[in-house]
């Protein structure tokens, strides 16, 4: 299986899943994911420096400027950790919990899973947006938002929690009152 990963928005921007090991699909996800750029946008690509990644048909697509690629540990010191997190959530979080007895299962499972990574689970680095809301810019009020539903639920749920009492609670706050007035007084 093969992932392109948006490093800013941790948005996956394209993925397949092929029964045999192919090292063109790496250049072919890459054109993919660079589809939605704007016309003379030159991606750079950090990834690991395995066969799928340093061949021919990638090499190809650095040669004519269409991504700049940046081998994780080679060029940088960095390395692709962002992409590894990913597939570690993926497998222990989703597919590992799931009965995978084909191919067809586990691109099933995948797509369902990207799905709901990029568009519902919200993200906790980008305080509750998705990875699509920060890849098209349309979550900015979202944190603000939940802010002022956090302050909320918190006013309500002090409200409530005070608003409870029994005989023994009553009775404590009789005391309280009481010496309160008191020390008032003096």
């Amino acid at each position: 299986m093969s992932v392109v990963l948006d490093n800013f928005s941790r948005r996956i921007l394209a993925w397949r899943l092929n029964e045999t090991f192919e090292t063109v699909t790496t250049a072919e996800l890459l054109k993919e994911a660079a589809k939605g750029l704007p016309d003379g946008t030159v991606p750079s690509a950090v990834m690991d420096s395995g066969v799928e990644n340093v061949n021919g048909t990638v090499n190809e697509l650095v040669s004519d400027g269409t991504i700049q690629r940046i081998l994780a540990q080679v060029d940088i010191v960095e390395s692709n950790s962002m992409i590894e997190a990913w597939w570690r959530q993926l497998k222990h979080q989703w597919l590992y919990l799931n009965e995978l007895d084909s191919a067809n299962s586990v691109r099933k499972f995948v797509a369902f899973y990207v799905e709901q990574y990029n568009s519902v689970v919200p993200h906790f680095a980008f305080q509750g947006q998705t990875p699509d809301e920060m890849y098209f810019g349309t979550g900015a009020n979202i944190p603000v938002d939940l802010q002022e539903k956090r302050a909320t639920a918190r006013a309500l749920r002090l409200a409530h929690n005070r608003a409870l009492n029994c005989d023994l609670c009553r009775a404590k706050t009789s005391e309280t009152s009481l010496v309160a007035i008191q020390s008032n007084t003096s």
